[in-house]
């Protein structure tokens, strides 16, 4: 059963330089081979306490995914390791998902 969920995925690498939209297509297309699909929203600023004390602070771009939580947890993996995170925030927006297709 497919749940929504959002995941956060940084703009710009740790150093600060802005992350290539070529990037971050393959990243959309990993995500699409493991969910089927996704949908980026406009960016938002965030803001955020390591378990050390450091604060972040660092342009996110939400992006929602219709899967289940073992595939989001799989999606939260991938993007930790692809964009080098200390931590990646992922949530479930919703328990319901409903995809009507035409015809059906």
């Amino acid at each position: 059963m497919s749940e929504l969920w959002e995941i956060l995925v940084p703009r710009a690498l740790n150093g600060g330089e802005e992350i290539p939209v070529s990037y971050h297509q393959a990243w959309d297309k990993r995500v699409r081979e493991i969910a089927g699909g996704l949908t980026i929203l406009k960016s938002a600023r965030g803001i955020w306490e390591s378990p050390t004390g450091e604060i972040f602070q660092e342009a996110m771009i939400p992006v929602r995914i219709a899967c289940s939580e073992v595939q989001i947890r799989q999606i939260a993996n991938l993007t930790m390791d692809y964009y080098d995170q200390e931590a990646v925030m992922a949530y479930r927006v919703s328990d319901l998902v409903i995809i009507q297709h035409k015809g059906s």
